[in-house]
């Protein structure tokens, strides 16, 4: 097994502020940043804070950015580093700072506590529920978020503009919304729920404008932006302009 030394800046400091410090650690052939980050701490930074939990790239708890990307520290090979790069890492920079590589992410959970959770349909019972293989596939997608956050991270309507924080859920919980409004058996209608004007209205599907960033950015390859925010904000548009669409909604209240 061959090693090296590589070069790291990583960002030290807690709220009261905090800047880059350097060191030089020894990398060994087939790790990750995330094991050169324990050796850093094992070495030299015993103090240093950063959070993991499965290091298999599930749990989404060592979300950071490496060079200015957002990434899982578990997940980014030094291989695809050169030996003499100088490689940056410093937290997420949507969200507070606790302490070091540690941020507080609780603005996600306050946004999930926000979204209406499935209705299950009236008139079926445990194991009567019915689907076809289609749709199943097709919320199965969203429902691999491990909530790792890098898409909210790389958001630049979160990033960039913390005032837009109360009104903008956020790529995450927008495909929440999308996944529970495309789900054949959801009931949100028959309990109230129009989950398509909450999307607009309450959780800021305005402003997203479909830069594809979180999809990139994404450690499970889920198509955010082609499979759940675009088609949402279709629904959105074809509910409130297309005037079929508007004539047969009236019809079916009416009905109700």
């Amino acid at each position: 097994m061959s090693t090296y030394d590589a070069r790291f800046r990583v960002w030290r400091g807690d709220t009261d502020g905090g800047e880059l410090t350097d060191y030089t650690v020894e990398v060994h052939d087939g790790e990750v940043v995330l094991d050169v980050v324990h050796r850093l701490q094992a070495t030299q930074a015993p103090d240093l804070a950063v959070r993991w939990n499965c290091k298999a790239g599930k749990c989404g708890s060592c979300s950071a950015e490496i060079n200015g990307r957002p990434r899982l520290l578990c997940m980014t090979r030094m291989s695809v580093f050169a030996r003499d790069e100088v490689i940056t890492v410093t937290p997420m920079r949507a969200f507070p700072i606790v302490r070091d590589l540690v941020t507080d992410v609780s603005f996600n959970y306050a946004k999930a506590r926000e979204i209406p959770a499935f209705v299950p349909p009236s008139g079926l019972g445990p194991g009567e529920y019915r689907m076809r293989q289609e749709d199943v596939d097709r919320s199965q997608e969203f429902r691999k978020c491990i909530e790792c956050f890098l898409c909210q991270d790389t958001c630049h309507v979160v990033r960039d503009h913390e005032e837009n924080k109360p009104a903008f859920a956020g790529p995450r919980f927008l495909m929440r919304i999308a996944e529970l409004d495309m789900h054949p058996l959801d009931a949100a209608d028959e309990a109230g729920i129009d989950r398509r004007r909450e999307a607009q209205e309450e959780h800021g599907l305005g402003y997203c404008n479909i830069t594809k960033c979180c999809t990139e950015v994404c450690p499970e390859s889920i198509r955010i932006t082609d499979n759940a925010l675009i088609p949402m904000k279709e629904r959105v548009v074809d509910r409130k302009y297309d005037p079929l669409v508007w004539l047969g909604n009236t019809i079916r209240r009416r009905k109700t």
